[in-house]
């Protein structure tokens, strides 16, 4: 197998959420330190039937990864909140900062998941979701696997029910058993897109503060499932 190559990454990053989600919250407080933070969190989920994962979640980042300053919530919940079935590269025990180069790419990447998680529901059409877009300008060297799909086929395929091998591969640079320095994360060609390129940060220092809110879209479904994109455009009224 040909050796992991390590590429230095300087690009303008996009990453989708819904937009029901708050933009500011507990890790903005920009006073607070890192233990302060800790705590903070750990009262404010107290009452969340989630505690007992998100405390474990919270205790799986080294120390000087609990991030705060404005925006900073935004970034936590990526690592707090995700998906317990996790995505490519993450497991049910942490998240990850997922982003795409260009928001086209993050449009169908989101997208797909979203359309999946309907299909799987008797009652998922019609139906809308709202979403904002958050940009970050990454500057980090990561493990660098675009072009090798025909090398390594299971990291990249399209089903997640197979992420199973990939999320393996990921898991051994984050938390390396032979004393190696832990990776970044990840940089990788879509199978959703093609020519796009997303990556997964496996730290939540790598995302620089404040993370830019962008541009809102709706995805709208209609009754037989078939999707249109919306760009929600804001209008000024004169008054």
């Amino acid at each position: 197998m040909t050796p992991l190559a390590r590429s230095q990454v300087r690009h303008r990053t996009h990453r989708l959420i819904a937009s029901r989600y708050p933009p500011v919250g507990v890790f903005d407080d920009l006073a607070a330190d890192e233990e302060e933070l800790r705590v903070a969190f750990l009262l404010e989920a107290a009452t969340n039937d989630r505690f007992a994962l998100l405390e474990r979640r919270l205790g799986l980042l080294p120390d000087g990864e609990i991030v705060g300053g404005e925006g900073a919530s935004l970034v936590m919940a990526a690592f707090l909140h995700a998906n317990e079935e996790g995505g490519r590269f993450t497991d049910s025990r942490l998240g990850a900062w997922y982003a795409s180069f260009d928001v086209e790419t993050a449009i169908v990447e989101t997208l797909y998941h979203s359309d999946r998680r309907l299909r799987h529901s008797p009652q998922g059409f019609p139906t809308g979701i709202q979403i904002r877009e958050l940009i970050a300008d990454i500057d980090c060297a990561l493990c660098d696997i675009r072009g090798r799909q025909d090398e390594h086929p299971a990291l990249y395929a399209p089903d997640p029910a197979d992420y199973g091998p990939a999320q393996a591969f990921a898991a051994g640079l984050r938390w390396p058993r032979d004393g190696a320095a832990p990776d970044n994360g990840i940089v990788y060609d879509s199978v959703r897109r093609a020519g796009g390129i997303n990556l997964c940060l496996f730290r939540p220092s790598l995302v620089p503060l404040p993370v830019l809110q962008g541009d809102h879209f709706e995805y709208h479904w209609d009754a037989a499932g078939a999707t249109r994109v919306t760009k929600i455009t804001n209008v000024e009224v004169d008054s």
